[in-house]
């Protein structure tokens, strides 16, 4: 089987790519931007494409020949730029992508979306808490999180005037594992200053998925035919107050460097909330990303927990690799690429 991934020189992107090689298929990749691992991606035997999803002609080059498309391009986590760029990136890039798709004669598609067009579950601030699921509230809390749910409007449009197009849509919680450049990393780093800043009593409930997890999912949707037309939740076992995380984190520091401790300081939530916004639109006049922004802050609150019980029962899905060892893989990687 052919396969492309795009957005495959990305995190996430990389390790299915990487997934796809193993199980015997052939894999295209199209990003449009090199990535830390495009070497590696290229000595295992992908055909790279660099170019982007927005672009007509790169989308039908990258297609042409291939039985699966694995969708994950998309703007993300981009600050200072216009609602255009995500517009035309996450909603815009799909009409395109399924046009061609049906077009060139690709048999599946999955469309890699976000736990995040659930917005904060309100229901685990319940006594117990009560977890979120595919059918729980569609409120996204920012743009990228509005797009991503647009473009999953944008397949139901097109599946419904195509009801024989197999489409299937994930919604990944956070996923994280080795090569993750972003929120993971930033943990482990401050924690390795032996001090970790919680916004609040760090009791937000937060949903990981180990990156090797989540490619399973692909696999288990390809062999599972009735999965055309559905949308699953894809997590790992459970999940976990912010502060567990930080102090598993902090456990791992410790077993390499004796004697170390992490401190953990808990600030007022709405003070540092209010403030995010004043430097995330000062910073709108200076170069690079903000060090502070509603977003980073709103990590502090809201509430991501999930039952798996749709994706268990109708793919088998089951996560192989828990908390305490993905965050253990992740921490070794980035001891030895030199990100800690």
């Amino acid at each position: 089987m052919k396969i492309l991934v795009t957005g495959g020189t990305g995190f996430t992107g990389s390790h299915l790519v990487k997934h796809v090689l193993r199980e015997g298929n052939k894999c295209v990749v199209l990003d449009n931007q090199e990535g830390i691992m495009l070497d590696e991606l290229k000595s295992l035997g992908a055909e790279v494409h660099l170019g982007s999803v927005t672009n007509e002609a790169d989308v039908r080059n990258a297609v042409r020949g291939c039985d699966a498309v694995y969708h994950l391009a998309a703007a993300f986590r981009k600050i200072n730029v216009s609602h255009q760029v995500y517009d035309d990136t996450n909603v815009h890039a799909m009409d395109t992508l399924l046009r061609i798709c049906k077009e060139e004669g690709v048999k599946k598609v999955i469309y890699c979306s976000t736990q995040g067009v659930h917005g904060d579950i309100a229901s685990l601030g319940e006594n117990p808490p009560v977890p979120g699921s595919e059918d729980s509230p569609i409120k996204p809390e920012d743009y990228y999180q509005k797009t991503k749910y647009e473009g999953e409007m944008r397949v139901a449009e097109f599946c419904k005037v195509n009801p024989d197009f197999d489409v299937t849509i994930l919604r990944p919680t956070a996923l994280y594992g080795p090569g993750d450049p972003a929120r993971f990393l930033m943990l482990f780093k401050q924690v390795k200053k032996g001090w970790f800043p919680f916004f609040g009593k760090g009791d937000a409930f937060y949903h990981p998925v180990y990156v090797e997890n989540f490619c399973d999912a692909f696999t288990l949707v390809m062999q599972h035919p009735e999965s055309k037309g559905r949308t699953y939740i894809i997590a790992d076992d459970r999940y976990f107050h912010i502060r567990e995380i930080v102090q598993k984190i902090a456990d791992i520091e410790a077993a390499d460097r004796p004697g170390f401790k992490c401190r953990m300081i808990f600030l007022p939530f709405y003070p540092m909330y209010w403030l995010s916004f004043i430097v995330a639109a000062i910073w709108k006049l200076l170069p690079g990303d903000p060090p502070l922004f509603p977003r980073r802050v709103d990590w502090y609150r809201q509430n991501r927990g999930f039952v798996i019980d749709k994706a268990r029962k109708e793919l088998g899905y089951e996560p192989k690799v828990k908390l305490d060892e993905g965050l253990k893989l992740a921490y070794d990687w980035y001891k030895k690429n030199g990100y800690l």
